[in-house]
């Protein structure tokens, strides 16, 4: 039963990092098309950092399982993460649903940390927690931030429209 728990608890931390391969890949082409919006932009590019120390922690705590994080786990998300940010690009509102994306994003990470913490418990893996609760607190205040910034996100979105500018990004 220990085996399972690690086993399981193994290929949870990998589907973390692809995860975070995912994230990575849906926040850069974001950054490189905002113009408009300097608060997304730059708390985009905090969490940018965020998510790259992440990656590192679940790498870290692979290595002292050692095990080794899935390259084709990392590289199937990150190519899903592409495309959904190249599908927003081409949307009249693209600012509007990357943030409903990035919010929906946000709370499946979460997710998937809590997952992952109760495993870690579970398993007896209590040298993980910390680095998974560190990644679960920067995926809450992401969460956080961007649903209390939605409404001046989108109040500045209609007024762009309104005015004849570029609401896009």
């Amino acid at each position: 039963m220990v085996e399972d728990r690690r086993s399981l608890f193994i290929t949870g931390l990998k589907n973390a990092h692809a995860m975070e391969n995912q994230a990575l890949s849906i926040i850069k082409p974001q950054l490189k098309r905002i113009e408009n919006y300097p608060q997304v932009a730059a708390r985009l590019e905090t969490h940018l950092r965020e998510t790259e120390a992440q990656i590192t922690r679940l790498e870290d705590i692979l290595a002292s399982l050692d095990e080794d994080n899935s390259t084709l786990k990392d590289w199937m998300l990150s190519a899903s993460g592409s495309m959904a940010a190249i599908g927003h690009s081409m949307a009249d509102d693209e600012i509007l649903k990357n943030s409903f994306a990035n919010f929906a994003f946000e709370n499946f990470e979460i997710a998937a940390y809590n997952s992952l913490i109760v495993m870690a418990e579970l398993g007896g893996f209590q040298g993980a927690v910390a680095g998974l609760q560190q990644n679960l607190s920067e995926e809450e205040d992401m969460a956080a931030w961007l649903q209390d910034n939605l409404r001046e996100v989108t109040t500045e979105f209609v007024a762009r429209r309104e005015a004849g500018e570029s609401a896009k990004v």
